[in-house]
């Protein structure tokens, strides 16, 4: 973190796109037949630290106040997903009951002129998907075309860009069992997008998670390699793959099929901070440099950094097709680091583009405080939600900070200074 008091304006394209993500589970609540579900509740048995989704936010409920909420920070685009879990939550047993509530969210939406963008697959897939071995098995992969043939007709009018999958493709796995799924998890992309085709015009892609490898010690060639090796098994070989119908993965025979080639129309870019790689150490993975360190929250967490200079090294990499950045956000109990986490990572996106590199729009993950993978305590959300008092929402600074810099366009001091007086602290 910097000096935010010294960061010059900038500005973005009138065009660009702006707005927010979420996903279904960790939102919705009572997603009863999804996997999470099952997995939540036996590791809460375990360890009741462990939290409960329950109804998270109560979304599935109070979709239409999100909604407004939506409207009010002035948001262009909002990234929300459906839940396969609720549309078959038995191998074979679709609701169209279902699809018509989630078409009721999206209608909604466009009365309000939000574009749509939709995930099909956000982690949370039916129990019963999981209990064939889901997308371990390659033949597993029918079941998701499925889903996908059966749902996307039915939605495919209110939906302006699509993901298929979130955050799937990465992973530093060192066996040839492992590394298949990634393989799956192509497939099961490319099957989608074709389906998508047949009834909708607008871009596909999936959203990856683009961690950068840094080398603990820049130059030293063990560091190097190491970081380079993360780099090619967790980010490189997947844009190699839609770039050229290769693949190319440690562990695997590399092969090519060209219907693996472009099957991205833009990269969806989720992006946080950056891993430290010390050859030195067994898994290969340093703790953070301690001068960069910020406990935002009340236990561990493992985004308790900035690194603004992570979009500039990773985004200026993708220059072969346009950029959506569909994840950045920061988690902490005090707004006032989310405003500068937002100043600060937008002047990287902005310097990027500078580079020449097509950036088409910036989702900040999430909209609300919600249920992050088993905690509620890690809080990403510009919107406040007090479970214990009916879900109440309650916009926080830096929701209407995001949204005056929407309206300008871009930065500048004065956005700055009507919400932030200090450089933030942790010091009690």
């Amino acid at each position: 973190m910097t000096d935010p008091f010294s960061l010059p304006s900038f500005s973005f394209p009138k065009n660009f796109i702006w707005g927010s993500a979420t996903a279904g589970h960790q939102i919705e609540g009572d997603n009863f037949n999804s996997a999470w579900w099952r997995y939540e509740h036996e590791e809460h048995a375990k360890d009741p630290t462990f939290d409960l989704s329950g109804k998270a936010c109560n979304s599935y409920v109070m979709f239409e106040e999100d909604n407004k909420i939506l409207s009010t920070l002035h948001h262009q685009m909002y990234r929300l997903g459906i839940e396969w879990p609720r549309i078959e939550p038995n191998d074979g047993d679709f609701r169209i009951d279902e699809v018509e509530h989630y078409i009721k969210v999206f209608e909604s939406l466009k009365e309000k002129g939000i574009k749509i963008c939709l995930t099909l697959h956000h982690v949370s897939f039916p129990i019963w998907f999981q209990d064939i071995g889901e997308f371990g098995k390659k033949e597993n992969v029918k079941y998701f075309t499925r889903f996908v043939e059966y749902v996307v007709p039915k939605i495919a009018k209110y939906v302006d860009r699509w993901i298929v999958l979130n955050e799937v493709f990465g992973g530093h796995w060192y066996n040839a069992e492992l590394q298949q799924r990634k393989i799956n998890y192509l497939y099961s992309h490319v099957y989608a997008r074709n389906i998508i085709k047949q009834y909708s015009n607008a871009p596909v892609s999936s959203a990856h998670a683009f961690v950068m490898q840094q080398p603990k010690r820049q130059r030293d060639k063990f560091d190097s390699v190491m970081a380079d090796f993360r780099d090619i098994n967790t980010n490189e070989w997947l844009f190699h793959a839609v770039r050229t119908g290769e693949v190319v993965l440690p562990f695997t025979d590399g092969f090519y099929d060209k219907e693996i080639k472009d099957s991205f129309d833009f990269w969806a870019i989720n992006t946080y901070v950056r891993n430290i790689v010390d050859c030195r150490i067994k898994n290969f993975r340093s703790d953070r440099y301690p001068f960069e360190k910020m406990k935002m929250l009340p236990r561990d967490f493992y985004l308790d950094a900035f690194n603004p200079e992570c979009i500039i090294h990773n985004i200026s990499r993708l220059n072969d097709r346009p950029v959506m950045i569909t994840e950045n956000g920061c988690s902490c109990d005090d707004d006032r680091f989310r405003i500068v986490f937002i100043a600060e990572y937008l002047s990287a996106l902005n310097e990027v583009m500078k580079m020449g590199i097509n950036v088409e729009g910036f989702l900040y993950w999430t909209l609300l405080d919600n249920y992050e993978w088993g905690h509620f305590f890690p809080k990403f959300g510009l919107v406040d939600v007090d479970r214990e008092n009916g879900f109440k929402r309650t916009i926080k600074p830096s929701g209407y900070f995001l949204r005056d810099i929407i309206d300008n366009s871009g930065f500048n001091q004065d956005i700055l200074r009507k919400y932030l007086t200090e450089i933030p602290s942790l010091k009690k």
